[in-house]
């Protein structure tokens, strides 16, 4: 089993005087999507349970996940991780200013296991890259790879910022991020199998 990534060569350009530069830009390809009675069939399978019995199960435990977390729990996801709620906001030097206009959304968070991120970490990946017409020119393998943390550490929380989440060091004084370089511009339609945008260094931005 690998997860599988294409690499796309693409003209990309960093302004508008700019004749742009080619560079593989890698994506994941993604597989179809599961839907939840696939799931529940699946599971219903593998622990000899009545797959009613399970969707019941299913049901209740999707009830109590979205009820705690709301109320502020960061709740267990069993064999993947935690779950729990964060926002964005913007600070202000004067508690009379504090208000709810100050919170700019509102965002879930998903802290992995260390299992999940372990069997991530072993998982191959498997690169197959494309060049500016869509020939298929390398296929590359790894075996092994380090895994993100989205908070930063294993308790998800930050230090100091005000979402509970590490977020771009580009930040002014009301606490609304500005990215200092602008996302590049791509001047051609992408060949091949498609791909997102991505950054001169050919990572993903997504």
């Amino acid at each position: 089993m690998a997860l599988k990534i294409k690499a796309v060569e693409r003209l990309l350009k960093f302004d508008k005087e700019s004749t742009g530069k080619y560079r593989y830009v890698m994506k994941p390809e993604m597989y179809s999507s599961l839907n939840q009675n696939k799931v529940i069939k699946e599971a219903a399978l593998r622990s000899g349970v009545n797959q009613g019995v399970m969707k019941a199960c299913w049901d209740a435990a999707g009830e109590v996940i979205k009820a705690w977390a709301t109320e502020g729990h960061s709740v267990a996801l069993p064999g993947l991780g935690n779950m729990r709620f964060g926002l964005r906001s913007k600070s202000v030097e004067n508690v009379n200013d504090v208000k709810a206009s100050l919170i700019t959304s509102r965002r879930i968070i998903f802290i992995p296991s260390v299992d999940l991120k372990d069997e991530l970490a072993k998982t191959a990946v498997q690169i197959t890259c494309y060049d500016r017409n869509g020939e298929l020119v390398k296929r590359v393998t790894t075996d092994a790879g380090e895994v993100e943390d989205p908070e930063g550490d294993e308790t998800g929380e930050s230090d100091g910022k005000t979402d509970g989440s590490n977020e771009n060091q580009n930040q002014n004084e009301n606490g609304s991020n500005q990215n200092q370089n602008p996302e590049p511009e791509t001047v051609n339609p992408e060949p091949g199998n498609g791909g997102g945008g991505g950054t001169e260094d050919g990572t993903d931005e997504s």
